[in-house]
């Protein structure tokens, strides 16, 4: 997964300076997407050609002379590493070239990216942007795979294209290059538009992708388009009139209009809202065409020859810049455990009334999901563990079974889903591509779809029958927190409407509502454990492993506990099913290997305790968490160390679980000297297979 970003100003000045700034800064926004490498491309200046074919190492040839009159080929900068190491290359590069960074464009189009390797190696000839050649004639940053890659290049290879790297992007430019001179060799210099070019391209791709052009041929132009990858449109007015803000309620507005604006495109919001608040979510086989301050929408269509336009209506983002800032915090994972408070009550705004629950999204549907001979859990990662913690307390307030699928086995395994299935998709971000894909799958089938995201206009949102939002505000540390908690909490509300039919689990119910309301305060209390799981922290910096045991509500919270320490500080640890550990785990203890025994007062509490006493008589090094009170029961004689936690009803306990584990791997990376927020390897959205 990748992060892409454009700006474009038009009818108003704009430094070169301020525009690096505004590419750079869009990239930070992203880079929580892919940290490995990342580059830009911007205007060179007008009429000084032999500079920048000297920079290429070429001296321009006939692929020079063939652009525009009044057009240069654009700069482009490439960087392995993060996007600091990308600005201290490009203003290093700038003065080598002794480049005008004070030069004014009354109108500009730069792009920008930031990479998450799939097809090469981290490398800045494996960097976007990807380039058709030479000359930079077309551009293209991805996001997404493209899947007939192959075919493409060796097309493109027999046709006289030589590659430069290893990526599936770079077919990209060099068939939009391909398509241009074969429709100006054809029919002439004028007859083939920017548009028509990035149509023919996305007719002979296969795959999952946003892609966002830009070309020497088409100067001060841009173009996005999207299949699969999320892309949003920005848009900015800079007039003068102090109604301007309200001028804009839909794209047509702006196929005409001429005034000073700033347009951009993302991949997320958390890169716009900076910027402007009026956005515009693409949808699949739209291209999106901006030319001379208007912008106008194609919808794509394999069926027909020329794509059709269309208009679209633009939205109002309900973000905060503050959101996207660490504010007082040293991380972004650090910030997002300590707002659940608030993510929690953000959640649960407006949807407890009188001792029922109000979701809005399902109420047309919820007939039809009570009559569900199954309800299918869908999800990968952090998100199926999630809904592992909610399944118990569907399963008995609506009495429908209820099965777990992780999305990329049920592919695997073209597992069966029915008409009379209720499959519900839980993703934070609403683009993981293997959830998307096995709701496609699902969607064939027949079944009744749900989506549990937390990104409004997100793919998934868009795709299912209906769903709810969790409304955990902006996450950007790569490792799940706050979204965690609060997916657990919509699905328990979820439960609670489902099987608010039944009149035997009415008192059942109102005792869970109640709990929610005072959910935030208790997770308050829990938060003050941070002090204490530094602690602890300091005492397993140099262990190599780590277990965790939970069973019943709590096995989720075994699972999820060892994941963030996995994730982040990169450390072993597995997360197991208590009543399994006799059936090999136990080969494993010993008084060296740290062990987390998850023993909150439910249901599984007594089994907890059988399960303390067992590992204590193999001199298991156990740490034990509890619900306040208990920790002469679980631990006598002070025989291992006890983490206490509030108790709140069972369902909801996992909530409050989690939240230690969640400080002791934020502690243990930042003492491992680890990087918090872009753990190795990992990306906050996985958007490939």
């Amino acid at each position: 997964m990748c992060g892409i970003f454009a700006f474009l100003n038009y009818n108003v000045a704009r430094e070169r300076r301020y525009i690096l700034e505004v590419l750079f800064n869009g990239l930070r926004r992203l880079e929580y997407r892919g940290y490995d490498s990342s580059g830009i491309a911007i205007d060179a200046d007008l009429r000084s050609p032999v500079a920048i074919d000297k920079r290429e190492g070429n001296d321009g040839g006939e692929e020079a002379s063939r652009l525009p009159y009044n057009s240069a080929p654009p700069l482009v900068f490439r960087q392995e590493g993060k996007i600091e190491s990308l600005v201290r290359s490009v203003y290093s590069e700038v003065d080598a070239m002794d480049l005008n960074l004070e030069k004014s464009f009354s109108v500009h189009a730069g792009i920008a990216h930031t990479r998450w390797a799939t097809h090469g190696v981290p490398s800045p000839r494996n960097s976007h942007p990807q380039s058709s050649g030479a000359c930079n004639e077309f551009l293209v940053v991805h996001n997404g795979i493209i899947t007939n890659y192959e075919v493409l290049k060796e097309t493109l290879i027999r046709h006289g294209f030589t590659f430069e790297s290893e990526t599936d992007t770079e077919v990209i430019p060099k068939l939009a290059k391909f398509v241009f001179d074969k429709a100006r060799d054809e029919e002439g210099e004028q007859t083939v538009t920017f548009s028509q070019v990035v149509t023919e391209v996305m007719r002979q791709l296969e795959g999952a992708y946003a892609l966002i052009f830009k070309s020497a041929h088409y100067p001060n132009e841009l173009i996005a388009c999207k299949r699969g990858s999320t892309l949003i449109l920005g848009v900015k007015e800079l007039s003068d009139d102090k109604n301007s803000g309200k001028l804009f309620h839909d794209v047509k507005a702006l196929t005409k209009d001429e005034k000073p604006k700033e347009l951009f495109f993302s991949s997320d919001l958390c890169a716009i809202v900076e910027h402007t608040k009026n956005y515009l979510a693409i949808e699949d086989n739209e291209v999106v065409h901006i030319k001379d301050g208007c912008v106008s929408i194609l919808k794509f269509d394999y069926g027909r020859e020329k794509p059709a336009s269309v208009q679209r209506a633009l939205s109002v983002l309900e973000m905060e810049v503050e959101q996207i800032k660490k504010g007082n915090y040293d991380h972004f994972m650090q910030k997002e455990i300590h707002e659940q408070p608030h993510s929690l009550t953000t959640t649960m705004r407006g949807r407890l009334k009188d001792n029922s629950v109000v979701l809005g999204g399902l109420k047309d549907h919820l007939k039809t999901i009570r009559h569900s001979r199954r309800i299918i859990f869908i999800g990968c990662g952090t998100s199926y563990n999630a809904a592992l913690a909610a399944r118990p307390f569907l399963e008995e307030l609506s009495g429908i079974p209820v099965t777990m699928e992780l999305a990329s086995d049920l592919l695997d395994r073209q597992g069966p889903i029915y008409r009379e299935d209720t499959a519900v998709f839980v993703s934070q971000s609403g683009e993981t591509a293997d959830t998307l894909l096995a709701l496609e799958y699902a969607l064939g089938n027949g079944a009744l779809c749900v989506g549990v995201t937390n990104t409004v206009g997100s793919t998934l949102a868009r795709r299912t029958h209906c769903g709810v939002h969790i409304n955990a505000g902006c996450e950007i540390g790569v490792a799940s927190t706050k979204a965690y908690t609060s997916q657990i909490v919509v699905m328990a509300m979820m439960a609670l409407a489902i099987g608010a039919d039944k009149i035997s689990t009415q008192a059942r119910r109102e005792a869970i509502i109640n709990g929610l309301s005072d959910l935030p305060k208790k997770v308050a209390e829990v938060l003050k454990l941070d002090g204490e799981m530094r602690d602890l922290a300091k005492s397993l910096i140099d262990t190599q492993s780590l277990l965790v045991f939970g069973r019943g509500y709590n096995y989720a919270t075994a699972l999820e506990g060892a994941l963030k320490v996995k994730e982040v500080a990169l450390m072993h640890s597995e997360g197991m099913l208590a009543g399994e550990m006799k059936h090999g785990p136990l080969a494993l203890v010993d008084e060296t290997l740290p062990i987390i025994v998850i023993a909150t007062h439910d249901a599984c509490f007594s089994k907890q305790q059988s399960v303390i006493q067992q590992l204590h008589a193999r001199k298991g090094r156990l740490i034990v968490m509890c619900s306040e009170g208990d920790a002469t029961s679980v631990c006598p004689m002070g025989s291992c160390r006890v983490i206490e936690v509030p108790q709140v009803a069972d369902c909801l306990q996992p909530v409050i679980n989690i939240i230690p584990m969640q400080l002791l791997a934020y502690h243990l990376t930042v003492l491992r000297g680890y990087d918090v927020d872009q753990p190795r390897n990992l990306a906050k959205s996985v958007t490939t297979e």
